[in-house]
């Protein structure tokens, strides 16, 4: 059988509609009850077989983003057995540590182009667990509810239709120290079994009443997020925003593409040095 010589994999912006901290176990990882969707914006990694590996970042957000072995992409890599050597390409378009897994999707597409290339097994969850909590729902990429640390992933009942926008204000916030900051780490989780939504605006209800327990820690630590979740919940027919994540990216629903792109187009003209992007939910 002939091998593949290249291949791509798209690695979408990770977004957490609800994200519960549950409990926190005696190694000190935190548990959590999520809803995770993917947006229709990313990062992209390309593979040509090579002699050894290499890694090469370019992009508009590729700036400060290391090509040395402490790369996500380059640990992702370090997975596979046998090792498949390639020049890898990480096209950054998504802000570094910003609360949209965008390391964790670009670790999870460099696993899919290498195995593509090698036709090997893709690792399992547990592997993939050692390199971030959430590189297996990366992996999966589909609308899931990830729970414990990050490796029980249940599918979800049909989701809506509906539109992302993500802002980014272009402040750095630590995770260790938001996770610190929570007062309270046990707290409720979302109901044990989720309705079915009928459509945008049942779904929209139903997310208003669940949570993201790191959005206040975020926002003491790092104002700006207050001021960015402000702005879009302003946004005209913005039926909900939250942080995503631990932050400092924040997202507002829209049931379709015009009104989204309206209110991207207006945060990029009132905030030029915000990273701001409107996208479709991806099935």
């Amino acid at each position: 059988m002939r091998l593949p010589r290249t291949a791509e994999a798209f690695a979408p912006a990770k977004v957490n509609l609800t994200l519960h901290v549950t409990g926190r176990r005696s190694d000190g990882y935190h548990l959590l009850d999520s809803l995770v969707v993917f947006a229709g914006i990313g990062d992209s990694v390309t593979a040509v077989r090579a002699a050894k590996t290499s890694l090469s970042v370019i992009g508009p957000q590729s700036a400060g983003v290391p090509a040395g072995p402490e790369n996500l992409v380059l640990r992702a890599a370090a997975l596979l057995r046998p090792a498949v050597p390639a020049a890898l390409t990480l096209t950054k378009r998504l802000p570094s540590a910003s609360g949209i897994g965008g390391g964790s999707a670009d670790a999870a597409a460099t696993i899919k182009v290498l195995t593509a290339l090698s036709r090997q097994p893709m690792p399992g969850r547990d592997e993939t667990l050692r390199l971030g909590a959430d590189l297996p729902v990366c992996v999966d990429g589909r609308p899931v509810r990830m729970r414990g640390i990050g490796e029980i992933l249940d599918p979800l009942p049909s989701l809506p239709r509906f539109w992302i926008v993500l802002a980014n204000p272009g402040v750095n916030v630590s995770t260790p120290e938001i996770f610190r900051s929570l007062h309270r780490r046990e707290n409720a989780p979302m109901p044990i079994v989720l309705p079915r939504w009928t459509d945008f605006a049942d779904f929209v209800a139903w997310l208003a009443g669940q949570r993201n327990d790191l959005e206040w820690p975020a926002q003491t630590i790092a104002p700006a997020i207050a001021a960015t979740l402000s702005r879009l919940r302003a946004a005209p027919r913005c039926a909900l925003a939250r942080m995503s994540g631990s932050g400092a990216t924040c997202f507002g629903l829209f049931e379709n593409g015009t009104d989204a792109a309206a209110a991207a187009a207006a945060l990029r003209s009132d905030f030029p040095c915000w990273w701001v992007e409107a996208a479709p939910r991806l099935d």
